[in-house]
Protein backbone atom coordinates (compact mmCIF):
# COMPACT_ATOMS: atom_id res chain seq x y z
CA UNK A 1 0.00 0.00 0.00
CA UNK A 2 0.98 3.33 -0.82
CA UNK A 3 1.79 6.06 1.95
CA UNK A 4 0.18 9.52 1.35
CA UNK A 5 2.56 11.93 0.74
CA UNK A 6 2.47 14.32 3.87
CA UNK A 7 2.66 18.57 3.80
CA UNK A 8 5.90 19.36 4.59
CA UNK A 9 5.78 21.72 7.37
CA UNK A 10 8.00 24.65 8.47
CA UNK A 11 11.69 24.07 9.09
CA UNK A 12 11.84 24.08 12.68
CA UNK A 13 9.14 25.22 13.17
CA UNK A 14 9.76 25.84 17.19
CA UNK A 15 8.25 28.31 19.35
CA UNK A 16 8.29 31.96 18.88
CA UNK A 17 12.34 34.17 18.53
CA UNK A 18 13.20 35.14 21.80
CA UNK A 19 13.66 38.59 22.48
CA UNK A 20 17.42 39.51 21.66
CA UNK A 21 19.68 39.12 24.10
CA UNK A 22 22.74 41.64 23.43
CA UNK A 23 25.06 39.40 26.08
CA UNK A 24 24.58 36.79 23.57
CA UNK A 25 27.10 36.36 20.65
CA UNK A 26 25.34 36.38 17.05
CA UNK A 27 25.49 34.63 14.35
CA UNK A 28 26.95 36.86 11.19
CA UNK A 29 24.16 38.13 9.08
CA UNK A 30 27.43 38.16 6.18
CA UNK A 31 26.68 35.03 5.96
CA UNK A 32 23.47 33.49 3.44
CA UNK A 33 21.74 30.77 5.71
CA UNK A 34 18.17 29.11 3.81
CA UNK A 35 14.95 30.59 4.93
CA UNK A 36 14.47 31.87 8.34
CA UNK A 37 17.16 28.97 9.59
CA UNK A 38 19.82 31.61 10.80
CA UNK A 39 16.71 33.11 13.67
CA UNK A 40 15.72 29.55 14.52
CA UNK A 41 19.13 28.57 15.76
CA UNK A 42 20.02 32.25 17.22
CA UNK A 43 16.92 31.82 19.20
CA UNK A 44 18.81 28.46 20.60
CA UNK A 45 22.07 29.90 21.34
CA UNK A 46 20.28 32.89 22.84
CA UNK A 47 18.12 31.15 25.24
CA UNK A 48 20.47 28.05 26.01
CA UNK A 49 23.96 29.27 25.80
CA UNK A 50 25.98 30.86 29.28
CA UNK A 51 25.35 34.10 28.00
CA UNK A 52 21.48 33.97 29.08
CA UNK A 53 22.42 33.38 32.24
CA UNK A 54 22.34 29.47 32.79
CA UNK A 55 24.87 27.50 34.98
CA UNK A 56 24.63 24.34 33.40
CA UNK A 57 27.23 24.38 30.23
CA UNK A 58 25.30 23.48 26.85
CA UNK A 59 26.80 21.24 24.75
CA UNK A 60 26.55 20.88 20.54
CA UNK A 61 27.75 18.05 18.49
CA UNK A 62 28.46 18.32 14.55
CA UNK A 63 29.46 15.84 12.20
CA UNK A 64 32.33 16.76 10.53
CA UNK A 65 32.26 14.96 6.44
CA UNK A 66 30.04 17.25 4.72
CA UNK A 67 28.01 19.13 7.72
CA UNK A 68 31.49 21.18 8.74
CA UNK A 69 33.49 21.05 5.08
CA UNK A 70 32.22 20.08 1.92
CA UNK A 71 33.44 17.05 0.83
CA UNK A 72 35.09 14.11 2.73
CA UNK A 73 38.41 14.92 4.34
CA UNK A 74 39.28 11.56 5.09
CA UNK A 75 38.78 10.44 1.34
CA UNK A 76 41.15 13.59 0.33
CA UNK A 77 43.63 11.73 2.98
CA UNK A 78 43.21 8.54 1.01
CA UNK A 79 43.52 10.23 -2.20
CA UNK A 80 46.25 12.04 -1.42
CA UNK A 81 48.01 8.55 -0.03
CA UNK A 82 47.50 7.11 -2.70
CA UNK A 83 49.15 9.53 -4.98
CA UNK A 84 52.39 9.30 -3.10
CA UNK A 85 52.05 5.35 -2.07
CA UNK A 86 51.85 6.14 1.52
CA UNK A 87 49.55 2.70 2.23
CA UNK A 88 51.82 -0.25 3.44
CA UNK A 89 51.56 -3.56 2.14
CA UNK A 90 49.91 -6.09 4.70
CA UNK A 91 50.79 -9.71 5.28
CA UNK A 92 47.20 -10.79 4.03
CA UNK A 93 44.30 -8.27 2.87
CA UNK A 94 41.69 -10.69 4.49
CA UNK A 95 43.42 -9.69 8.33
CA UNK A 96 42.39 -5.74 7.40
CA UNK A 97 39.19 -6.40 8.37
CA UNK A 98 37.01 -8.71 9.85
CA UNK A 99 34.37 -8.84 7.39
CA UNK A 100 36.57 -9.01 3.99
CA UNK A 101 35.26 -11.62 1.47
CA UNK A 102 37.85 -13.76 -0.22
CA UNK A 103 36.91 -12.07 -3.35
CA UNK A 104 38.19 -9.03 -2.41
CA UNK A 105 40.89 -10.34 -1.08
CA UNK A 106 42.20 -12.22 -4.12
CA UNK A 107 41.45 -9.10 -6.00
CA UNK A 108 43.42 -6.84 -4.12
CA UNK A 109 46.26 -9.45 -3.61
CA UNK A 110 46.34 -9.77 -7.76
CA UNK A 111 46.22 -6.50 -8.34
CA UNK A 112 48.48 -5.11 -5.66
CA UNK A 113 50.95 -8.33 -6.42
CA UNK A 114 53.50 -9.90 -3.36
CA UNK A 115 56.46 -8.35 -5.10
CA UNK A 116 56.45 -5.46 -2.47
CA UNK A 117 57.78 -6.64 0.84
CA UNK A 118 55.38 -6.97 3.41
CA UNK A 119 55.07 -3.68 5.20
CA UNK A 120 56.59 -1.64 2.55
CA UNK A 121 54.67 0.98 0.61
CA UNK A 122 52.55 -0.69 -2.23
CA UNK A 123 53.25 1.58 -5.78
CA UNK A 124 50.14 3.08 -5.77
CA UNK A 125 51.19 6.16 -7.72
CA UNK A 126 51.55 4.75 -11.06
CA UNK A 127 49.92 0.93 -10.06
CA UNK A 128 46.63 1.78 -11.80
CA UNK A 129 45.00 -1.26 -10.70
CA UNK A 130 46.07 -1.72 -7.20
CA UNK A 131 44.77 2.16 -6.54
CA UNK A 132 40.89 1.44 -8.23
CA UNK A 133 40.72 -1.87 -5.96
CA UNK A 134 41.18 -0.07 -2.87
CA UNK A 135 38.74 2.76 -3.78
CA UNK A 136 36.26 0.71 -4.83
CA UNK A 137 35.86 -1.24 -1.59
CA UNK A 138 36.25 1.84 0.27
CA UNK A 139 33.61 3.71 -1.91
CA UNK A 140 30.93 0.90 -2.65
CA UNK A 141 31.98 -2.19 -0.91
CA UNK A 142 32.70 -3.80 -4.04
CA UNK A 143 35.71 -5.23 -5.91
CA UNK A 144 36.22 -3.90 -9.45
CA UNK A 145 34.47 -6.80 -11.03
CA UNK A 146 31.77 -6.70 -8.79
CA UNK A 147 32.44 -8.77 -6.11
CA UNK A 148 31.24 -8.16 -2.50
CA UNK A 149 34.29 -7.09 -0.67
CA UNK A 150 32.72 -7.66 2.81
CA UNK A 151 30.28 -10.44 4.16
CA UNK A 152 29.12 -12.09 7.10
CA UNK A 153 26.91 -10.15 9.98
CA UNK A 154 27.35 -6.81 11.94
CA UNK A 155 24.81 -4.07 13.63
CA UNK A 156 24.05 -2.01 10.75
CA UNK A 157 23.09 0.72 12.93
CA UNK A 158 26.66 0.37 14.76
CA UNK A 159 29.69 -0.17 12.02
CA UNK A 160 29.66 -0.14 8.11
CA UNK A 161 33.06 -2.31 7.13
CA UNK A 162 34.00 0.27 4.17
CA UNK A 163 34.25 3.21 7.31
CA UNK A 164 35.82 0.96 9.33
CA UNK A 165 38.45 -0.18 7.13
CA UNK A 166 39.82 3.48 6.07
CA UNK A 167 41.96 3.64 9.37
CA UNK A 168 42.95 0.19 8.82
CA UNK A 169 44.00 1.00 6.02
CA UNK A 170 47.16 3.05 7.21
CA UNK A 171 48.56 -0.10 9.39
CA UNK A 172 51.95 0.22 10.13
CA UNK A 173 52.10 4.23 10.03
CA UNK A 174 52.35 6.18 13.43
CA UNK A 175 49.95 9.00 14.34
CA UNK A 176 52.17 11.20 13.69
CA UNK A 177 53.02 10.04 10.35
CA UNK A 178 48.88 9.60 9.25
CA UNK A 179 48.87 13.34 10.89
CA UNK A 180 51.45 14.82 8.27
CA UNK A 181 49.76 13.38 5.05
CA UNK A 182 46.76 14.84 6.33
CA UNK A 183 48.65 17.71 6.90
CA UNK A 184 50.12 17.90 3.01
CA UNK A 185 46.64 16.82 1.51
CA UNK A 186 44.43 19.38 2.97
CA UNK A 187 46.43 22.28 2.00
CA UNK A 188 46.02 20.96 -1.48
CA UNK A 189 42.43 20.38 -1.19
CA UNK A 190 42.10 23.43 0.00
CA UNK A 191 43.76 25.11 -2.97
CA UNK A 192 42.40 23.23 -5.68
CA UNK A 193 39.37 24.95 -6.94
CA UNK A 194 35.77 24.78 -6.08
CA UNK A 195 33.72 21.82 -8.47
CA UNK A 196 37.63 20.49 -9.31
CA UNK A 197 38.10 16.47 -9.79
CA UNK A 198 41.29 14.29 -10.76
CA UNK A 199 41.86 11.10 -11.58
CA UNK A 200 42.97 8.11 -9.12
CA UNK A 201 43.69 5.07 -10.71
CA UNK A 202 41.01 5.40 -12.84
CA UNK A 203 38.19 6.60 -10.63
CA UNK A 204 37.03 10.00 -10.67
CA UNK A 205 37.17 11.62 -7.07
CA UNK A 206 37.21 15.47 -5.68
CA UNK A 207 39.79 17.19 -5.98
CA UNK A 208 38.81 19.70 -3.54
CA UNK A 209 37.34 20.44 -0.13
CA UNK A 210 36.16 23.84 1.67
CA UNK A 211 34.77 24.38 5.04
CA UNK A 212 31.53 26.31 5.21
CA UNK A 213 31.87 29.71 5.96
CA UNK A 214 28.41 29.33 7.73
CA UNK A 215 29.68 26.10 10.00
CA UNK A 216 32.72 27.63 10.92
CA UNK A 217 30.41 30.70 11.94
CA UNK A 218 28.20 28.93 14.03
CA UNK A 219 30.38 26.94 15.97
CA UNK A 220 32.74 29.84 17.00
CA UNK A 221 29.40 31.78 17.56
CA UNK A 222 28.16 28.71 19.96
CA UNK A 223 31.91 28.95 21.73
CA UNK A 224 31.99 32.32 22.77
CA UNK A 225 27.94 31.43 23.57
CA UNK A 226 29.50 29.14 26.49
CA UNK A 227 28.41 26.19 24.65
CA UNK A 228 31.15 23.18 24.65
CA UNK A 229 31.31 22.25 20.82
CA UNK A 230 32.17 18.52 19.84
CA UNK A 231 33.27 16.89 16.12
CA UNK A 232 32.09 13.35 16.18
CA UNK A 233 32.80 11.74 12.61
CA UNK A 234 33.06 8.00 11.33
CA UNK A 235 36.46 8.63 9.86
CA UNK A 236 39.71 8.48 11.44
CA UNK A 237 40.45 10.61 14.02
CA UNK A 238 43.75 11.71 13.39
CA UNK A 239 42.39 12.83 10.12
CA UNK A 240 39.58 14.65 11.67
CA UNK A 241 41.62 16.57 14.38
CA UNK A 242 43.75 18.03 11.65
CA UNK A 243 40.97 19.44 9.96
CA UNK A 244 38.96 20.16 13.17
CA UNK A 245 41.46 22.62 14.15
CA UNK A 246 40.53 25.26 11.53
CA UNK A 247 37.05 25.74 13.05
CA UNK A 248 38.43 25.79 16.42
CA UNK A 249 37.94 22.41 17.62
CA UNK A 250 40.61 21.26 19.30
CA UNK A 251 41.98 17.17 19.74
CA UNK A 252 39.71 16.89 23.43
CA UNK A 253 36.86 17.61 21.58
CA UNK A 254 37.16 15.05 18.31
CA UNK A 255 35.63 12.31 18.51
CA UNK A 256 36.22 10.09 15.55
CA UNK A 257 37.31 6.15 14.89
CA UNK A 258 40.00 5.51 16.90
CA UNK A 259 42.51 2.93 16.06
CA UNK A 260 44.78 1.02 18.66
CA UNK A 261 48.16 1.48 18.65
CA UNK A 262 50.41 -1.68 19.19
CA UNK A 263 53.79 -1.04 21.32
CA UNK A 264 55.82 0.93 18.57
CA UNK A 265 52.81 3.41 18.45
CA UNK A 266 51.73 1.97 15.12
CA UNK A 267 48.42 1.86 14.00
CA UNK A 268 46.85 -1.55 14.20
CA UNK A 269 43.86 -2.47 12.35
CA UNK A 270 41.99 -2.89 15.64
CA UNK A 271 40.06 -0.15 16.86
CA UNK A 272 38.39 1.45 20.69
CA UNK A 273 34.92 -0.08 21.24
CA UNK A 274 32.62 1.71 22.68
CA UNK A 275 29.67 1.40 25.67
CA UNK A 276 29.53 -2.44 26.19
CA UNK A 277 31.13 -3.61 22.70
CA UNK A 278 35.13 -4.15 23.35
CA UNK A 279 38.07 -3.50 20.75
CA UNK A 280 37.41 -5.14 17.82
CA UNK A 281 38.14 -4.45 14.20
CA UNK A 282 34.98 -1.92 14.09
CA UNK A 283 32.28 -3.58 15.69
CA UNK A 284 31.36 -0.02 17.03
CA UNK A 285 32.29 3.20 15.47
CA UNK A 286 30.55 6.40 15.73
CA UNK A 287 27.55 5.63 12.63
CA UNK A 288 24.14 5.56 13.20
CA UNK A 289 23.41 4.39 17.24
CA UNK A 290 27.38 4.42 17.07
CA UNK A 291 27.65 8.19 17.49
CA UNK A 292 25.04 8.33 20.28
CA UNK A 293 27.04 5.83 22.41
CA UNK A 294 30.19 7.98 21.72
CA UNK A 295 28.73 11.05 22.64
CA UNK A 296 27.28 9.52 25.61
CA UNK A 297 30.63 7.61 26.67
CA UNK A 298 32.77 10.51 25.71
CA UNK A 299 31.23 13.74 26.73
CA UNK A 300 28.65 12.62 29.30
CA UNK A 301 30.61 9.38 30.92
CA UNK A 302 27.49 7.23 30.38
CA UNK A 303 29.17 3.22 30.08
CA UNK A 304 28.24 -0.11 29.59
CA UNK A 305 24.95 -1.06 27.44
CA UNK A 306 23.11 1.91 28.41
CA UNK A 307 25.29 4.43 26.76
CA UNK A 308 23.44 3.36 23.48
CA UNK A 309 20.51 4.29 24.71
CA UNK A 310 19.42 8.08 24.84
CA UNK A 311 19.55 9.82 27.61
CA UNK A 312 17.45 12.29 29.95
CA UNK A 313 17.90 15.79 28.25
CA UNK A 314 20.56 17.00 31.28
CA UNK A 315 22.90 14.39 29.29
CA UNK A 316 21.90 15.18 25.69
CA UNK A 317 23.48 17.74 23.14
CA UNK A 318 21.27 21.11 22.77
CA UNK A 319 22.52 21.73 19.12
CA UNK A 320 23.59 18.94 16.73
CA UNK A 321 24.03 18.91 13.11
CA UNK A 322 24.54 16.20 10.23
CA UNK A 323 23.82 15.85 6.44
CA UNK A 324 22.84 11.59 6.18
CA UNK A 325 21.68 8.61 7.87
CA UNK A 326 25.02 7.71 9.62
CA UNK A 327 23.46 10.85 11.67
CA UNK A 328 20.28 10.52 12.29
CA UNK A 329 20.36 9.30 16.16
CA UNK A 330 22.34 12.02 17.56
CA UNK A 331 20.81 14.38 15.55
CA UNK A 332 17.51 13.37 16.64
CA UNK A 333 18.87 13.63 20.01
CA UNK A 334 19.39 17.11 20.16
CA UNK A 335 17.09 19.36 22.63
CA UNK A 336 17.23 22.71 21.16
CA UNK A 337 17.79 22.11 17.04
CA UNK A 338 18.39 19.41 15.00
CA UNK A 339 20.48 21.16 11.85
CA UNK A 340 20.40 18.99 8.49
CA UNK A 341 22.16 19.72 5.14
CA UNK A 342 20.12 18.26 2.52
CA UNK A 343 22.15 15.63 0.93
CA UNK A 344 19.00 13.28 0.13
CA UNK A 345 19.59 10.75 2.42
CA UNK A 346 16.63 9.19 3.15
CA UNK A 347 16.46 8.16 7.18
CA UNK A 348 17.58 11.89 8.31
CA UNK A 349 15.37 13.68 5.32
CA UNK A 350 12.16 11.72 6.30
CA UNK A 351 12.70 13.07 10.18
CA UNK A 352 13.64 15.98 9.38
CA UNK A 353 10.73 16.69 7.31
CA UNK A 354 8.43 14.95 9.62
CA UNK A 355 9.38 17.75 12.12
CA UNK A 356 8.00 15.80 14.89
CA UNK A 357 9.08 18.28 17.38
CA UNK A 358 9.23 21.30 15.90
CA UNK A 359 13.03 21.60 16.54
CA UNK A 360 14.21 20.28 13.14
CA UNK A 361 16.13 22.73 10.93
CA UNK A 362 16.74 22.09 6.94
CA UNK A 363 19.88 23.55 4.66
CA UNK A 364 20.48 23.03 1.49
CA UNK A 365 24.78 22.83 1.21
CA UNK A 366 25.99 25.74 1.18
CA UNK A 367 28.01 24.71 -1.89
CA UNK A 368 27.02 23.04 -4.78
CA UNK A 369 23.51 22.33 -3.23
CA UNK A 370 21.97 19.23 -4.82
CA UNK A 371 18.55 19.73 -6.83
CA UNK A 372 15.32 19.02 -5.16
CA UNK A 373 14.66 15.15 -5.24
CA UNK A 374 11.92 14.06 -7.82
CA UNK A 375 10.26 11.17 -6.32
CA UNK A 376 9.34 11.04 -2.33
CA UNK A 377 11.72 9.69 0.54
CA UNK A 378 10.04 6.38 0.82
CA UNK A 379 9.57 7.03 4.93
CA UNK A 380 6.75 4.71 5.31
CA UNK A 381 8.34 1.46 4.03
CA UNK A 382 12.12 1.69 3.23
CA UNK A 383 13.55 4.25 4.44
CA UNK A 384 14.88 2.82 8.20
CA UNK A 385 18.42 1.24 8.23
CA UNK A 386 17.33 -2.15 10.24
CA UNK A 387 20.39 -3.46 12.80
CA UNK A 388 20.55 -6.71 10.51
CA UNK A 389 20.88 -4.15 7.13
CA UNK A 390 17.29 -4.92 6.01
CA UNK A 391 14.96 -1.67 5.28
CA UNK A 392 11.64 -0.58 7.25
CA UNK A 393 10.00 2.34 8.02
CA UNK A 394 10.66 5.31 9.99
CA UNK A 395 8.88 5.60 12.95
CA UNK A 396 7.87 8.11 15.62
CA UNK A 397 8.73 7.81 19.24
CA UNK A 398 4.98 7.14 19.83
CA UNK A 399 5.45 4.18 17.39
CA UNK A 400 3.39 5.66 14.37
CA UNK A 401 5.02 5.49 11.33
CA UNK A 402 5.89 8.06 8.86
CA UNK A 403 4.20 8.78 5.98
CA UNK A 404 6.29 9.59 2.42
CA UNK A 405 8.09 13.20 2.69
CA UNK A 406 8.69 15.17 -0.70
CA UNK A 407 11.71 16.95 -0.98
CA UNK A 408 10.97 20.95 -0.58
CA UNK A 409 14.38 22.63 0.63
CA UNK A 410 16.79 22.17 -2.01
CA UNK A 411 18.71 23.82 -4.52
CA UNK A 412 20.62 27.65 -4.57
CA UNK A 413 18.51 30.29 -2.30
CA UNK A 414 15.69 31.30 -4.16
CA UNK A 415 14.71 27.82 -5.93
CA UNK A 416 12.44 26.18 -3.14
CA UNK A 417 8.97 26.88 -2.59
CA UNK A 418 10.02 26.76 1.84
CA UNK A 419 11.68 30.44 1.83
Amino acid sequence: MTAAVAAAPPAAAAAAPSPHRPACPQLSRKLSWYGDNREHLQDVIDRRGTCAGHRRTPVAAFDWDNTVTKNDVTDATITWSLRHDKILRPARWKDTSAWMTDEADRALTAACGTDVPVGAPLPTSTDTGCADEILEIREDARTMSGAAAFAGEWNHRRTVPQYAWVPQLFAGHTVAELTAYTEKARQEALAAPVGSTRTVGTHTVPAYVRYYAQQRDLIRTLQRAGFDVYIVSAGSEPVTEVWSRGVGVDRRHTIAIRSILDRRGRITTRNQGCGDVPDSKGEAIPYIDGKRCWINQEIYGVHGAAAWQRQDARRRVTIAGGDADTDVTFVGDATGAHLVLNRNKNEIMCRAYDDADGRWVINPMFIEPLPRRTDPYPCASTAYNEPDGSRGPVRREDGSVVPAQRDTVSGPAGTSDRL
